[in-house]
């Protein structure tokens, strides 16, 4: 297949944010050792990811156009058809990256397998070319990953790999209206996740071990949570998180199963403070405050991953 360019997709390293909250290098090192924190596990970090990262390079080089480009310029670069992906970090950048890049080819680089689980990560420095080799000639494969699409009354549109979280910014009620299955009705909670087959053993898989373990306490019954969602299935979870009962709210729509064309509605009663994200980015956010409509579902839009 054509190849134009590789983009190296990586973010800064956590030793580079201290120094850019710090100011330098120094200042950083002397904050935390008064703090008791071992200064030298960042700088361990910084160095192995910068290893990886200059091996991925001098692979690429001799080959194929490549540019490096950091995560704070995802949301603005303009990707090309031609384009292959190269993400180089944790599991986190490549949820990130797959929301901007229009289904292009991914190939995920776990640059320190001693730290990163790398769920996402299935290739590394030494082994990531084969992959890309592979595309070149056509026999590679890939996983379609299933993603979730938001989308405003106000034209404005969001994309999830793993999941979305609806309701108050901080920590007060989530006040909304939901409609689902030709059902509706008010509620007051700490919010909803709607979670991809990709995300199902992350965030919302915490509420249903808390669920689990209120059952163990009472009934003496404690079960393993299984979404029964698999990456490329067209379904999205949704879960409304702690739902109070009340005069004024409801709590019957509390769980359901989201199929392609199908959708959740949601209508915020929140004047302020109200709002969207995604994988976990509270940066990557839209507003939603009252007299905001969402609808979310199955996008038509999925994630390339190549393994």
């Amino acid at each position: 297949m054509e190849l134009d360019k590789v983009i190296v997709v990586r973010d800064k390293t956590r030793l580079e944010q201290l120094i850019e909250r710090f100011n330098s290098k120094a200042q950083a090192k002397f904050y935390l050792e008064r703090s008791g924190e071992d200064f030298g596990f960042y700088e361990n970090e910084h160095d192995t990811f910068y290893a990886s990262l200059s091996q991925v390079e001098k692979s690429i080089s001799p080959l194929f156009k490549h540019k490096v480009l950091f995560r704070s310029f995802l949301p603005t670069y303009m990707f090309a058809d031609g384009d292959l992906i190269v993400v180089i970090g944790q599991d986190g950048l490549v949820a990130n990256t797959a929301k901007y890049v229009n289904g292009l080819p991914i190939v995920a680089v776990n640059p320190d397998a001693e730290r990163y689980d790398g769920v996402l990560l299935p290739h590394n420095p030494e082994t990531f070319l084969t992959a890309i080799n592979s595309f070149v000639h056509g026999n590679h494969k890939s996983k379609m990953v299933t993603m979730a699409k938001a989308t405003m009354n106000d034209g404005q549109s969001l994309l999830a790999f793993n999941d979305f979280y609806i309701g108050a910014a901080s920590h007060i009620s989530s006040r909304y209206s939901l409609e689902f299955g030709g059902k509706r009705e008010s509620q007051s909670s700490s919010g909803i996740l709607v979670s991809t087959g990709a995300g199902s053993t992350g965030w919302i898989s915490s509420v249903f071990n808390m669920t689990n373990n209120i059952n163990s306490y009472f009934y003496n019954q404690k079960r393993e949570f299984d979404s029964g969602l698999d990456w490329e299935d067209d379904k999205l979870l949704f879960v409304v998180r702690e739902p109070f009962l009340s005069k004024m709210s409801q709590i019957d729509l509390g769980y359901g199963t989201i199929k392609r064309g199908k959708s959740l509605k949601i209508e915020s009663k929140m004047p302020t403070k109200g709002v969207i994200f995604s994988d976990g980015i509270e940066s990557d956010f839209l507003n939603f405050n009252s007299g905001s409509i969402v609808e979310i579902g199955v996008a038509k839009e999925k994630a390339n991953l190549i393994i």
